[in-house]
């Protein structure tokens, strides 16, 4: 870790724990600073501040209080999730007091070099994949994955070394507090809406999302979907060496699928056929990721073998297993439509039994229609389970269920299904209505699933 005196000796606000606010405010603390952490959970319930109170920091638990800014800090670090229109961001906003996000501290002091991974869908398997590729033949150091994927940044950087590599997942609420971040190399996997309900709108989400490049210089590598208008027109704006990676057009200079072929400079990679995840959207991933591989050297040996091997991320079409003939897969990542549909186009609709459903945020479901066309069955699960299995009607489907909860949700699906069939949990709905977050969600399903399995076997 480089030394700094930046913060030293500079009172600073670390507002919402969690993973980030936790390693933020150590890290802080380390550097000199005087820290004071501002949670909303109270403490006796918030073991995470009772450890930061024991080491020496001032802890304020229970509420935002905005007279907490009469401190006189010169420096906010907000949770991402925290929207800027909390009324203590206000209110600091207001005062001109700076606000970022953890990994800007980290990027000051990062003795490793940056990768950075944006878009909308597909950043945690293609950081991922990013990771595994850098480290395929690597000699001397090692390729870390940081931020948004689960290992807050500013953990990793206290024991990388000028030799590692950064493999970083960046959310758009992570970009909006960056100030001097500069990755070596970012990457955008794509831009759809979302988040709107935090950003306000499209535009400024998609504002979030480019500020990845915004201190990039022409010694940097920006590597983009080519698949995407809107992304190839903010291309012509930034400074950076810009690679596009493509499914649909031949990108001499970057990355892209050919007659079924994955080639980076008009050189055959690998078959796309020999990837270990399926789907298109996980050919545009891999796609992101070769080209990081080349620019950073990999040779295409490496490449082909760690695809073929790379079987997914935890919740991200995740391959579970094959049960009584029956191929199972766990997508809870999925939670949104468009992560649905791109799911589902890697699989055989006429063998497929999709679970699917979750929080209602007032949406209907007609975007879904052309990708459950044919599905063997859906079962529909949550506060959107009337309207997914409305929609499954519409869409013809053959089986129809609902279920109350994932364990009858599996067991419906296991009804349904036949020997070769496929059953897939993509929810196309975030967890909250009956789950803390996907990842818990993801592992009710294969509990449900190991279950039915365990009783067939008795």
């Amino acid at each position: 870790m480089k030394a700094t005196a930046k913060y030293a000796n500079k009172k600073i606000l670390v507002l919402g724990l969690a993973r980030s606010g936790v390693a933020a405010a150590k890290l802080l603390h380390q550097l000199g600073a005087f820290v004071t952490v501002n949670d909303t959970k109270k403490l006796d319930e918030n073991p995470e501040a009772q450890e930061l109170l024991a080491s020496g920091m001032t802890v304020i638990t229970g509420s935002h209080p905005i007279d907490l800014l009469d401190e006189g800090f010169s420096l906010i670090v907000k949770n991402p999730g925290i929207p800027y229109t909390n009324p203590i961001l206000e209110k600091a906003m207001e005062r001109k007091i700076p606000i970022i996000t953890e990994v800007e501290i980290a990027y000051e002091v990062s003795e490793a070099n940056i990768i950075g991974i944006t878009g909308t869908n597909g950043k945690t398997t293609t950081t991922t994949m990013i990771a595994e590729l850098l480290n395929s033949e690597r000699k001397v150091g090692e390729a870390k994955l940081a931020g948004n994927i689960g290992f807050p940044t500013s953990d990793v950087v206290l024991t990388a070394t000028s030799n590692d590599t950064l493999v970083t997942e960046l959310s758009s609420f992570q970009l909006m507090g960056i100030e001097n971040f500069e990755p070596k190399i970012a990457v955008i996997t794509n831009l759809f809406e979302a988040h709107l309900d935090y950003h306000g709108s499209r535009e400024e989400y998609v504002k979030a999302k480019w500020a990845i490049q915004k201190n990039m210089t022409s010694e940097d590598y920006l590597v983009l979907n080519g698949n995407q208008e809107e992304v190839r027109k903010l291309a012509k704006t930034t400074k950076a060496n810009v690679l596009f990676f493509s499914t649909t057009t031949v990108e001499k200079e970057g990355a892209y699928l050919l007659d079924s072929d994955l080639y980076f400079k008009e050189e055959k990679i690998m078959r796309a056929a020999e990837l270990g995840v399926p789907g298109s959207h996980n050919v545009e991933n891999a796609l992101a990721a070769i080209a990081v591989a080349k620019l950073t050297g990999v040779s295409n040996e490496a490449i082909r073998s760690t695809l073929i091997r790379f079987s997914g991320v935890p919740h991200r079409t995740e391959y579970i297993g094959e049960f009584s003939n029956r191929k199972i897969y766990n997508d809870s990542k999925a939670t949104n439509i468009l992560a649905t549909e791109r799911a589902l186009s890697g699989f055989d609709n006429e063998k497929l039994i999709l679970i699917a459903g979750g929080l209602d945020r007032g949406n209907g479901f007609d975007e879904l229609l052309p990708s459950i066309a044919n599905l063997k069955g859906l079962v529909a699960i949550g506060e959107t389970a009337d309207k997914l299995a409305a929609i499954a009607e519409k869409a013809n489907v053959r089986h129809v269920k609902k279920a109350n909860n994932m364990d009858e949700a599996v067991n419906y699906a296991w009804e349904i299904s036949e020997e070769k069939d496929v059953v897939l949990l993509s929810p196309a709905c975030a967890s909250w209505d009956q789950y803390k977050n996907f990842e818990i969600r993801g592992e009710a399903f294969v509990k449900a699933v190991k279950q039915i399995v365990s009783r067939e076997n008795k």
